[in-house]
């Protein structure tokens, strides 16, 4: 399993909050491969979400259309990154 892993600054935390119930994790749990993800908002600005699939190539996929998403005003990306899973519970 990969995981996508991506941070953001939240512009306004309440219309951030609402995009990724929403839109957002609906349309990730569509994707090919899809194992869970979880969105967190921790501090007053800044957000993390995890989103876990089946395979490198799955979560790459994912993560490339991240990148590309355009422009939202309630939230800025600052990073987006795939990386193995190496221990879940």
């Amino acid at each position: 399993m990969h995981a996508v892993v991506t941070n953001v600054t939240l512009r306004d935390p309440e219309a951030a909050a609402a995009f990724a119930r929403e839109e957002i994790a609906p349309g990730v749990s569509q994707a090919p491969g899809f194992v869970t993800g979880h969105w967190v908002q921790h501090g007053d600005r800044k957000g993390t979400s995890v989103t876990v699939f089946e395979s490198e190539e799955a979560a790459s996929q994912v993560a490339d259309q991240v990148r590309g998403y355009p422009p939202h005003e309630a939230v800025t990306i600052d990073s987006v990154e795939v990386g193995p899973v190496v221990a879940n519970a």
